[in-house]
């Protein structure tokens, strides 16, 4: 790798204009890239292809960019932003699924993950995403943990990991508990997709702007030493797209002190078309992904960034060595469309010991 700060002047397009720019080199290769554009570190997730899911490359790089532009008094703002229809889908699940059959699970990968996702929440300049399409998993980790999460009319949001037999992570267990209302917990234990008006109402989101906007939020956030007034200028309301008695019933079933609190409570709500649709949704999800999602959740509530992802990688090391998430993926990714043979398959079923052991100690903990 070239010393990133051995770059060279050129014009790259976005959005159909140019700009004078500073392209850097931190190791992404042609998967994510790096420019100086007056004042802001930009990066751009370049795997539009894949949906720019996240690889173990763009981790190391983007950790190294960070690395040098929290130091570099010439960078006062990072924006990250992504080509394509989507910011970032998620993580390579596939490639997971293939490491872990073949008896190498990837643990180095989400190590590294989970440190970048901590360095993001520490970082000291405004760290700018700029979210243009779907956020989900992975995606969410190297966006949502900033100071300024900027969501367009186009972005969709989802944690939907359970519906794999995986579990929230990516520093979830820190995002979601607080949310209002219990939506956090309803979001992590359904898998529901929400547009921008509920990411910023739920507080996920700090703005939300026009698609169109962008390349002009972009040129004066690399001019501008506060992105928090030219944000003011660019913001446009959303309107929150879930329905007030919807909300009411995500708070009242969702705010139950135990999973099988929330799942009587839903079942009690005879008649209540939400209730049911929400019940069935869960039904389909992992019981055992369920059971951990909840307790995590709940936990995060008192935990630090550093202390939540510690524990996400404790429970990481326990799915990999597991079932569901194997098999979560073998029905959605490579047999597509068949249903998954969750082990146990009921909820009730899930041994309370079990998930004791998903959040136990391991013999080397996550180091940050």
């Amino acid at each position: 790798m070239t010393h990133p700060y051995a770059a060279f002047s050129t014009s790259l397009p976005w959005e159909g204009r140019e700009r004078d720019s500073l392209v850097m080199d931190f190791g992404g290769g042609d998967e994510i890239r790096f420019e100086r554009l007056g004042k802001a570190g930009v990066v751009t997730l370049t795997r539009p292809q894949a949906l720019n899911a996240v690889t173990h490359n763009m981790v190391k790089a983007l950790s190294r960019a960070l690395e040098a532009w929290e130091a570099d008094a010439g960078i006062n703002v990072v924006i990250v932003k992504a080509e394509g229809r989507a910011f970032s889908a998620g993580g390579d699940i596939l490639h997971i699924y293939e490491a872990g059959r073949a008896g190498t699970p990837p643990v180095d990968f989400f190590a590294d993950e989970y440190r970048l996702n901590a360095r993001i929440a520490r970082f000291k300049k405004p760290y700018v995403a700029l979210i243009d399409g779907i956020v989900m998993g992975g995606g969410v980790g190297i966006s949502f943990h900033g100071s300024h999460r900027v969501l367009t009319e186009n972005a969709q949001f989802a944690m939907p990991e359970v519906g794999i037999g995986f579990f929230p992570d990516v520093g979830a267990s820190h995002l979601l508990p607080d949310l209002g209302g219990s939506f956090g917990m309803y979001l992590g234990l359904t898998g529901t997709r929400i547009r921008y008006g509920d990411a910023l109402w739920s507080g996920l989101a700090t703005h939300t702007i026009k698609a169109a906007d962008q390349a002009g939020l972009l040129d004066e956030l690399a001019a501008s030493n506060d992105p928090n007034a030219e944000l003011r200028d660019f913001f446009v309301p959303a309107k929150r797209e879930t329905e007030r008695q919807d909300l009411d019933a995500i708070a009242r079933h969702f705010s139950q002190t135990s999973l099988a609190g929330i799942i009587a409570s839903l079942e009690a709500a005879s008649g209540d078309a939400f209730a049911a649709k929400t019940l069935d949704v869960m039904k389909t999800r992992s019981p055992t992904s369920l059971h951990v999602a909840w307790r995590e959740i709940s936990a995060g509530s008192t935990l630090s960034m550093d202390e939540c992802m510690k524990m996400e990688f404790r429970i990481l090391n326990r799915m990999l060595a597991g079932h569901d998430f194997y098999e979560g993926i073998r029905a959605a990714i490579i047999d597509k469309g068949s249903t998954p043979d969750w082990r146990p398959a009921a909820i009730e079923d899930v041994n309370a010991a079990a998930i004791d052991a998903y959040f136990a100690p391991l013999e080397q903990e996550l180091a940050l």
